[in-house]
């Protein structure tokens, strides 16, 4: 009589098995489980082997990890009317795996939509200068928006890097001669500012020498000495001022005296 049962004894329990195996979960600890008991939020399990009813209650695995996402690259017109395409990377976790859930359908989406717009709206408020020189002023601001609208999602996001900014060729030959324009702009300046330091030199020595008429007879030995030590085969000998005139002034006067 009790054999006869058996079969019938071993199907319960192998349903009852079946279930407690499709009941077990493993949760690995950069994970949660949010479970929901017949459609209505129940508890956020954390890591080890939990169970789960099928049927009964229903899960949804959130990754707790940084995720990378890859910005595609999007059109901006800066502020000086120039199109761009630029794109950036996000980096960002879930904090909150119930909001994650239940406050966004996809987040992952959500958050790559959001991200799309944001960067088309705070790089359309700068100059194309600003986009290539202070990108880590851009990179915050980006971050700064996104994070304070994600938060509702129960998600943090920790950086936003902007990887490339792209010029048509037209624009970036405009770059380059602005940017050859510029230094030559700053080697003429540096060349004038040479020219009034060196003046300003010239100066003081002029007044040192005019105050020390033996100083001037130095300079002119140093000058002769120099002028020896190179293969000329032509010397100009440079003679004072004073010297110049009284040799005309004696002339005109001997010119003076044979008229009489």
């Amino acid at each position: 009589m009790i054999m006869s049962n058996v079969p019938f004894l071993i199907f319960p329990i192998a349903i009852v098995i079946a279930v407690l195996a499709a009941s077990l979960k493993i949760v690995s600890e950069y994970q949660r489980l949010v479970v929901f008991f017949l459609g209505r939020f129940q508890t956020v399990k954390k890591p080890g082997l939990r169970i789960v009813v099928p049927g009964i209650q229903q899960m949804h695995r959130v990754d707790l990890r940084v995720i990378t996402m890859d910005v595609p690259s999007q059109d901006v017109i800066s502020r000086d009317n120039v199109t761009v395409r630029v794109n950036a990377v996000l980096y960002f976790r879930v904090v909150d795996p119930e909001k994650a859930i239940i406050q966004v359908e996809d987040y992952y989406n959500a958050i790559s939509q959001l991200a799309q717009t944001t960067l088309r709206s705070v790089l359309g408020q700068h100059e194309l200068d600003e986009m290539l020189t202070e990108r880590d002023k851009m990179n915050l601001d980006i971050q700064q928006i996104i994070d304070k609208q994600s938060d509702a999602w129960g998600i943090k996001v920790s950086n936003v890097e902007i990887k490339h900014v792209d010029l048509d060729e037209s624009m970036i030959r405009a770059i380059a001669k602005q940017a050859e324009a510029e230094r030559e702009r700053r080697a003429k300046v540096i060349h004038a500012e040479g020219e009034l330091q060196a003046s300003g030199k010239l100066l003081a020595a002029a007044n040192v020498i005019s105050q020390n008429p033996q100083a001037l007879q130095l300079r002119y030995l140093q000058t002769l000495n120099d002028i020896s030590n190179e293969n000329t085969t032509t010397i100009v000998f440079p003679l004072p001022i004073e010297t110049i005139k009284g040799v005309f002034d004696k002339v005109s006067l001997k010119e003076d005296n044979d008229l009489e």
